[in-house]
């Protein structure tokens, strides 16, 4: 698994991991728990995290979104 998108911002993360598993790319939200637990304040991103065979779509389609 690689990383491709880190963020607090629970709206961006939320349309990216739609608009990947739109096209076909399976997308997995890491330490979301964990950023909650902890207020969001920023210490702890949520990971967007996606299989190595996926990356490269994965990383074409945030810079499609400009992300």
């Amino acid at each position: 698994m690689k990383e491709v998108f880190r963020s607090n911002d629970p709206i961006k993360l939320s349309y990216l991991k739609h608009c990947l598993e739109e096209t076909g790319v399976k997308a997995i939200e890491l330490d979301m728990h964990t950023s909650i637990i902890e207020g969001s304040i920023g210490a702890i991103q949520r990971r967007i995290m996606v299989i190595d065979d996926q990356f490269d779509a994965a990383r074409k389609l945030i810079a499609e979104l400009d992300l």
